[in-house]
């Protein structure tokens, strides 16, 4: 997959539990585990904006692109 989710490293620079994460944004611990291990399909921006507002963080902190060869 192309893109990487980095949100377990943000987390651990900011300190922050995924309990408390979670709770402010409003899903369960379970699918922030998903996200955080890169194991879902997409995000919705208003999620993608509350993680970015209490990890004080841009998207690109916590989404990178990794393009792969052209002969996959």
């Amino acid at each position: 997959m192309p893109i990487k989710v980095n949100l377990a490293v943000m987390l651990a620079r900011r300190n922050v539990k995924s309990k408390e994460l979670a709770e402010f944004i409003g899903i369960t611990e379970a699918n922030l585990s998903l996200l955080r291990q890169g194991k879902v399909k997409g995000i919705r921006f208003d999620t993608l904006d509350a993680i970015c507002r209490y990890l004080d963080c841009q998207p690109g902190d916590i989404l990178e692109f990794e393009p792969t060869s052209s002969s996959e």
